[in-house]
């Protein structure tokens, strides 16, 4: 094999076809071959029918050298995949030893029985090697069909990344000669991607042809990457020497590298610094503290939250004056200086960040509409606030809510100017 292999993604299932769930496993898919230098040129997703499955693989095989397929290897009758391609490539299904006992123990370590749906689960087409998963009930399969390489894996996202990890990412970069493939990219926010795009218009235009630049925004925030084939070993001075004219563009603006996400970036700032942090959150229910806690080891420095989602957890917990919630209401300046400022002594913690607002759909005024939210950032230094004007849909709120608390606060701690109109 001497050429760069192609890649199709095949899904199966009814539940993404009627949107019952979101089909993550083809965008993660797609980030890691691409990250080899293994192109994805189709994504396809079929029902669980026979007819559909066995057409799209016609067309996969025929336009690709790998196909990953996902979903339908489980016991119940929906799930054809194992059957289909053991017809597709004419063998014939036989009773693996080394699967049965990997069920059985994975189920007895659960306190279970293997039943005789997941004894079912033991038999695998003859032709394929097999790929135990250790991390479900459902093993992977591979089969090598006239240069092609196609592969089968479980639906669940957990079982799917782990044997692309443990077997198939390993098999691809030993059968073929990948090219030497380098990425860097660079997370901003709080710019929209027009504004971004018109501010690196010239320095974009001059790139060296051998590098690509791609815009990847999501909700407040665009990531700029910059890839190049590395086949004489200069690529990554070439790298280093754009990410240097970009800096002396966007200076602070670029909040984090190569993946980093907003709560990632606080946590290495914050532990960097040995500073603490707590949060006092009404509108947005704990969100930031969740999307603080889900990096490991954000127990260095988070200290804990207090969801004060009723004004009487506000009053009796974070000592809000009630006369303050009577007069200017819970979405006010008042308000979220004394629900940040007592969080950070209650929590006995150098930063603290309180939110209020109304997330929606319902709740809104003239005077404060659907999307009004108060955010205060009590530091060693002062207490800021400032109020932010979102949408209508609820979730976005929360979300973006949570995007400026952090993104304000990192600012706060790297002594990066927010502005007077924040400070009180």
């Amino acid at each position: 094999m001497n050429k760069t292999p192609q890649a199709e993604i095949l899904n199966i299932g009814d539940e993404i076809l009627i949107g019952q769930i979101v089909n993550t496993n083809a965008v993660w898919i797609a980030q890691e071959l691409n990250k080899r230098g293994v192109p994805v040129k189709r994504m396809t997703t079929v029902g669980d029918t026979k007819t559909d499955m066995v057409n799209a693989l016609d067309q996969a095989i025929q336009h690709h050298d790998i196909v990953i397929i996902t979903g339908g290897l489980g016991p119940t009758k929906d799930d054809l995949t194992k059957d289909v391609l053991t017809e597709y490539f004419q063998t014939r299904l036989v009773f693996n030893e080394e699967v049965f006992e990997m069920l059985d123990d994975f189920f007895k370590k659960r306190g279970r029985t293997l039943n005789e749906a997941n004894k079912t689960q033991c038999y695998v087409p003859e032709a394929c090697t097999v790929l135990m998963n250790y991390w479900g009930t459902a093993p992977g399969m591979l089969f090598k069909n006239k240069g092609k390489i196609i592969v089968s894996l479980p639906g669940v996202p957990l079982e799917m990344k782990e044997l692309m990890n443990t077997y198939v990412f390993p098999y691809i970069e030993t059968h073929y000669p990948l090219p030497p493939i380098l990425h860097r990219s660079y997370l901003t926010e709080g710019i929209p991607e027009s504004e971004l795009m018109m501010r690196l218009a010239e320095w974009e235009n001059n790139l060296p042809a051998a590098i690509k630049l791609a815009y990847l925004p999501s909700a407040g925030q665009v990531t700029l990457r910059l890839s190049t084939l590395n086949e004489n070993g200069n690529g990554l001075a070439m790298i280093k020497e754009q990410e240097d004219k970009l800096k002396s563009i966007l200076g602070d603006e670029i909040i984090g590298y190569d993946g980093e996400t907003l709560e990632q970036v606080i946590q290495r700032i914050f532990i960097e610094k040995q500073l603490t942090l707590g949060t006092a959150e009404s509108c947005t229910g704990g969100y930031i503290a969740h999307k603080i806690t889900s990096v490991p080891g954000s127990s260095a420095y988070f200290m804990g939250t207090v969801v004060s989602y009723h004004n009487r957890i506000k009053q009796e917990v974070l000592q809000v004056n009630e006369q303050t919630l009577k007069t200017v209401g819970a979405v006010s300046k008042e308000t979220v200086i004394q629900m940040a400022e007592h969080a950070r002594s209650l929590l006995h913690t150098d930063y603290a960040i309180a939110v209020s607002g109304i997330a929606g759909p319902d709740g809104g005024s003239t005077e404060k509409p659907v999307g009004t939210v108060w955010v205060a950032w009590a530091t060693p230094q002062g207490t800021l606030t400032k109020k932010y004007r979102f949408g209508n849909d609820r979730l976005t709120n929360i979300h973006r809510t949570y995007q400026v608390a952090l993104g304000v606060l990192r600012k706060l701690v790297l002594n990066i100017p927010v502005g007077e109109s924040f400070w009180e």
